[in-house]
């Protein structure tokens, strides 16, 4: 009996998906295999880690942004989850296209039933369901589509974290030459405050003007003060970003590299349609509703179920014995299912129709959103890099010839100490009017890129 058990086992047969191993160090694995944190025109070629395997990036003096974004990528929570969602999505795949599990009955006789041959004692009984034509197909398509969007997800989190870093670094590079042009204007006032009081010794001044001066100093140190303050909150911010203790100690920025290029809006739009993450996940999402569509249609046809039924029979009692007592019942066996309740089937496709409806909508107020986004960062962009120019060629070389002249009449005496006064504190609006224009360019820069979700091909580095 035994034998003629084992003898059903190949009907048991299906082909099954290979799936790789759990591990938990697969992203690290992954993320050291790729160059995506290379493909910024932020990040300086000197800087560059050998592709095969770049080597785990420290934040010291010398570190670039391009470190920064490599630290992130490697430790970030937030892109180790959309990783994880996306290798999820890719084990759905051989899940829904694999065919149901075999069945297997058993049937014991309580009371034997008597036949020619004998009594009936056990069934065996081993069954395989077969979907209709396309539906397993159609199955892991579904699936397939939704895992490329989960690939295109874990994409758009990354450039979405690169441009926090960024962000953050930018914001902490600002700082930095915030406290050193006020440094450096809180010593051109000790100069003009201390001309003051040898003008006011020998009876050229007036003590109204040291007094000024003073008061001066004094507005400036608190500037400062409140500046190196702010040092803490900003590093927590870009550490934050990078997954890193926010009271963690981090470096000045050594430079800022300052991207440059123009475009138009049209061109940024078609390149956003073309490369955007966000976009290409919500194509695979409509692709996928599109073949649900087409897998709740095939809901009409029925499954089709086959297998086999072995009964166990005893031999045949009594003194005239035929001659193939005991030979046990082998029985084949077709089944369908019978799809008759036809208005739960119509009312799954129209879910799927309402479904895939749904995601072309969410793909047209997307771009909608994208197109105002990048209209607005474009804008922004643009004013920046009108102001860098205006600052760096016009305003900040006059603001400096007039406190030249300005201070060099005030040593003579021929102008008064609020001359002066102004003529310094326009100098130190424009140089940090003209540091901040570099950040925001630089800032707006990356959300462009960002938003595109590709290094912009006209731009370039200038230092």
């Amino acid at each position: 009996m035994i034998i003629r058990l084992w003898a059903l086992l190949p009907l048991a047969a299906v082909l099954a998906g290979c799936a790789a191993g759990f591990n938990e160090g697969a992203y690290q694995d992954y993320v050291r295999k790729q160059s995506f944190y290379l493909n910024q025109p932020y990040v300086s070629a000197a800087t560059t880690a050998p592709a095969s395997r770049p080597a785990e990036p420290e934040l010291a003096a010398g570190s670039t942004l391009g470190d920064y974004l490599r630290y992130a990528a490697l430790h970030s929570p937030e892109l180790e989850s959309a990783f994880d969602a996306w290798k999820a999505a890719l084990q759905r795949i051989p899940q829904v296209r694999a065919l149901p599990d075999p069945r297997f009955t058993y049937r014991h006789y309580i009371h034997e039933v008597e036949t020619r041959v004998g009594p009936q004692k056990n069934s065996y009984e081993l069954a395989q369901t077969f979907p209709w034509l396309g539906k397993l197909n159609l199955r892991g398509d579904v699936a397939a589509e939704e895992a490329r969007a989960a690939f295109h997800r874990f994409e758009a989190v990354r450039l979405r974290l690169f441009f926090r870093v960024h962000k953050a670094y930018d914001e902490y590079y600002y700082l930095r030459r915030a406290i050193q042009i006020t440094e450096q204007n809180i010593e051109l006032l000790n100069q003009g405050e201390a001309i003051g009081r040898r003008r006011y010794t020998v009876g050229a001044g007036s003590h109204p003007d040291v007094i000024r001066a003073q008061v001066e100093q004094g507005k400036l140190a608190d500037r400062l003060t409140t500046l190196q303050k702010m040092r803490a909150p900003i590093v927590a911010r870009l550490n934050a970003a990078m997954n890193r203790s926010v009271g963690a100690e981090l470096p000045w920025p050594a430079q800022m590299p300052v991207a440059v290029g123009d475009w138009t809006s049209q061109q940024l739009v078609k390149w956003a349609g073309e490369a955007n993450p966000e976009a290409q996940a919500l194509d695979r999402q409509i692709a996928a509703r599109r073949k649900g569509v087409a897998l709740a249609r095939k809901e009409y046809f029925p499954d089709v179920t086959v297998g086999t039924n072995l009964i166990e029979t005893g031999s045949a009692r009594g003194a005239m014995r035929p001659s193939d007592s005991g030979q046990d019942a082998l029985i084949a066996m077709v089944s369908v299912n019978i799809p008759i309740w036809w208005n739960k089937i119509q009312a799954g496709i129209r879910e799927a129709r309402w479904l895939h409806h749904k995601a072309r909508m969410d793909k047209a107020a997307f771009l909608n959103t994208l197109s105002a986004d990048l209209e607005t960062a474009l804008f922004e962009f643009q004013d920046a890099g009108r102001k860098v120019s205006l600052y760096r060629d016009t305003l900040l070389p006059k603001a400096e010839q007039a406190l030249q002249a300005t201070n060099a009449a005030y040593s003579t005496g021929k102008a008064n100490f609020q001359d002066f006064l102004d003529a310094q504190r326009v100098l130190l609006e424009f140089q940090l009017s003209f540091e901040r224009s570099l950040v925001d360019r630089a800032q707006r820069m990356a959300e462009l890129e960002m938003l595109v979700g590709k290094p912009l091909p006209a731009s370039h580095m200038a230092q």
